[in-house]
Order: structure tokens, then C-alpha cells, then sequence
């Protein structure tokens, strides 16, 4: 999803010089470069249906064909994908090909969204705050229950990610070596969509 829609063939395919206007060189793609080896694909739910076209005949040949090229080659990479689409209510939408989702789905891991996996919040969130002290050269001793505790009941649509944002933020706001409840961010800390728990927060003074 970071390579422009345009680009996207010649960097998975490769591309022969002249090809198009800056096609100065022959480039290997990124399935040649990886072939014998693993290429993952990030974000694959969001490939036109040009290109999975394309990568489907390369996972079913076992070759390519760059860009601008009459001449296949031969390349066999391990394909680990990833998405946070439903790939199966895409393919019945008609927005993802039905034969390419079976290609890619020989083994399928799902990691849960991290509300379902609360169990596993303290650790994350003790493992990112490890990470801040080191990043900020400080010295933390952990969560205090309270902190715990809104992180227990909060949702995280945002997933690990936004668990990982929070800390940093918590740590940034810390006074002591232990992170708060009102440490954390204001969405964190409301009741039912109410005010924060800590409304008294001078959020303007640690800014600045």
C-alpha cells in the first residue's frame, strides 16, 4: 500500500530498460530478488484486480515476466501475505479474486484484535514501556493498578499499535517511575463517553 498503484508491477516484476520514460536500467523485481527465499506482502487486500491477476499466474507458473519484457523468468518466492480485511467478504463482494484468495490461504494464522486478547495487555504494555525508558533514558517500575485497570477495559480499536502509543505517551507524562491512570491519554481514561477520570489534568502545562 506504500507503492503508488503504477509502480506496484514493476517492483514486484522487475522492468527492462525503456520500458517506460524511467526505465533507465533492467531492475529485478522484488519476486526475482526473493525467489528461494520469502517475500511478504503487506496490505494485500488492497491490489487492484490487475495485479492480482498478475500475481496469481506468478504463484501458479512459478515464474514472471518483467515489465516492458517477452521473456519469462523463472522465480519461486514463499509468500507469507498479510491484511486486515475479511478476505472472504471481499471475495463475495467481487473485490477480491476468489482463485488468488485460495493461492494465498494454503495456511492461515488470524491474530485476534487485542480486545480479545486482554490477557495479554500488561505484557505488551510493561514490553513498550521497556522500550520508552531505553528511547527516553529513563527508568520506569512498571503500571500502578489503576493504570492496569483502564487498560483492561478499554477497547483498543486501534489495536497494538495504539497500546504502544499510549505507553509512550504515559511515559513522556510520567512524573514518577510508575505509570498512572492519568498518564493516559483522555480517550483511556472515560467512563461510558463521560469526562475523564482525571478532568483535572493539566495537559497545556506538560506540553509545555
Amino acid at each position: 500500500s506504500a507503492i503508488p498503484e503504477g509502480l506496484l508491477e514493476s517492483e514486484l516484476f522487475g522492468h527492462v530498460r525503456g520500458a517506460f520514460t524511467d526505465a533507465i536500467r533492467d531492475k529485478a523485481g522484488l519476486f526475482e530478488v526473493a525467489s528461494s527465499g520469502t517475500l511478504f506482502l503487506d496490505e494485500v487486500g488492497e491490489m487492484s484486480a490487475a495485479l492480482q491477476a498478475k500475481l496469481l499466474r506468478a504463484l501458479q507458473e512459478h515464474e514472471i515476466r518483467r515489465v516492458g519484457s517477452e521473456t519469462s523468468i523463472k522465480a519461486s518466492p514463499r509468500i507469507v501475505a498479510a491484511t486486515n480485511r475479511d478476505l472472504r467478504a471481499a471475495v463475495h463482494a467481487g473485490a477480491f479474486r476468489e482463485d488468488l484468495y485460495y493461492r494465498l490461504a494454503a495456511f492461515v494464522i488470524t491474530v485476534p484484535p487485542l480486545r480479545e486478547r486482554r490477557e495479554a495487555i500488561p505484557a505488551l504494555a510493561q514490553e513498550f514501556l521497556q522500550r520508552a525508558g531505553a528511547r527516553f533514558n529513563r527508568e520506569y517500575q512498571g503500571l500502578a493498578p489503576d493504570a492496569t485497570k483502564v487498560m483492561l477495559e478499554y477497547d483498543w480499536p486501534g489495536n497494538v499499535r495504539e497500546l504502544q502509543h499510549a505507553v509512550e505517551r504515559a511515559a513522556i507524562l510520567a512524573a514518577g517511575p510508575r505509570i498512572t491512570a492519568a498518564d493516559l491519554p483522555p480517550e483511556l481514561r472515560r467512563q461510558d463517553g463521560g469526562t475523564p477520570l482525571d478532568a483535572g489534568f493539566d495537559l497545556a502545562e506538560h506540553e509545555r
